[in-house]
């Protein structure tokens, strides 16, 4: 047997006490979990959180929630529900001389039928007034609301303006939730906007979106158009409904959609709400909306329409027509005139320009401006009231 020499010896020795001392000192290097030292107490103070401490979530910044501003306005939007009866059209043989000879010469009585459509309203006021379409309720021989809070009531029309397709409801009920309203001229591009409604009759419903455009008009929609465009979604029975702002306030009644599906597209539009509060006001005093009224026919420019009156470019409304004894009669205006401004605002277009005269008072005296013949004359005309289409 032969003995390890010392050289070898001691070197196996010393790295077997190394190993072993590594061992203790990383006990993971082993694989087994090191022991947990448990802490110590220290003089350290962890001050208590009240409950006021908190930070609180203002749901009216970012994008966090609109909660509060659909609790503040859904209340107020209802559910809008018209029937009206419809005659059926007799069968055309019963109407036929030979065919009455042999089976009886009494025509059959015609038969009636119901028809029923929805849409929805907002509650402008705690004396019961409700904002609608026209078209919502244009023909129905009764008309029905019902409150988020269950309640239901027949409704009586106040007015209606076919012209803006707006109409004003009245209800009996006492303690009605009623909306706040903002005003359009402070909303912009980008702002985030709800639309509450009962799309497809499903039941109160709120889609989120932003707005779009202001100002749209020539949509070919209403005889005055002054739309907020909105991609939030609008689908039918939503008409008549509540565009809110993030406040909860009321921006516009939704009125109107852009679709090739008849379903929403994201180009959706609502009259906006101080056109509401001015149309509202004129159908509770008077019975019809007053407006603003030249006498005049016009239409928008064409590049060659342009180029044959010598106008250095579109941007103006030309006179087709005038009324003989007219406001623009009178002040001397002609067929043929090309209107560039109006009371010191440019002219874009022709809808343009017909919400301007419409919403000035009449008796009101505003400067035109205008290209004859390529030269620049200014006249001062005194706004009428528009006739109403039964004095018309």
């Amino acid at each position: 047997m032969r003995l390890l020499r010392p050289a070898v010896v001691w070197p196996l020795i010393s790295g077997i006490l190394l190993a072993v001392v590594l061992l203790q000192t990383f006990p993971i290097l082993s694989g087994e979990p090191s022991p947990v030292e448990r802490p110590t107490h220290t003089d350290t103070i962890i001050p208590e959180v009240q409950a006021s401490e908190l930070p609180r979530i203002n749901r009216q910044q970012g994008p966090v929630s609109y909660a509060e501003a659909v609790r503040l306005a859904a209340p107020a939007v209802v559910n809008v529900y018209t029937t009206k009866i419809i005659e059926q059209q007799s069968h055309p043989l019963l109407n036929d001389p030979f065919f009455r000879h042999y089976f009886g010469r009494s025509a059959p009585p015609r038969q009636k039928r119901m028809q029923s459509s929805l849409g929805s309203g907002v509650i402008v006021s705690a004396e019961g007034y409700i904002l609608t379409n026209h078209h919502v309720i244009s023909g129905a021989d009764e008309i029905r609301v019902a409150l988020r809070d269950g309640r239901e009531a027949f409704a009586t029309v106040v007015g209606a303006d076919p012209d803006t397709d707006m109409a004003v409801l009245k209800v009996d009920l006492d303690d009605l939730p009623v909306i706040t309203l903002a005003s359009a001229h402070d909303a912009a591009i980008g702002d985030v906007v709800l639309a509450i409604g009962n799309p497809f009759g499903v039941g109160q419903t709120v889609t989120q979106g932003i707005i779009s455009a202001l100002g749209r008009n020539s949509l070919g929609i209403n005889t005055y158009e002054n739309f907020i465009q909105t991609d939030a979604a609008i689908n039918p029975g939503n008409s008549g409904g509540a565009l809110i702002n993030a406040y909860g306030q009321l921006l516009g009644i939704n009125t109107a959609i852009f679709s090739r599906s008849g379903g929403s597209q994201g180009i959706g539009f609502a009259i906006p709400s101080d056109l509401a509060r001015k149309i509202m006001t004129d159908l509770i005093d008077n019975g019809y909306v007053v407006r603003g009224w030249l006498g005049v026919e016009v239409q928008d420019l064409t590049p060659a329409l342009a180029q044959s009156l010598q106008v250095p470019n579109t941007q103006g409304v030309l006179i087709a027509g005038l009324l003989r004894g007219g406001p623009a009669h009178q002040a001397g205006l002609l067929p043929g005139d090309v209107i560039v401004e109006l009371d010191g605002q440019a002219v874009e277009n022709a809808r343009q320009s017909m919400n301007q005269i419409a919403s000035t008072p009449p008796h009101q005296r505003i400067k035109i401006q205008v290209l004859r013949n390529g030269k620049r004359l200014e006249t001062t005309v005194t706004v009428q009231q528009r006739p109403t289409p039964t004095t018309q």
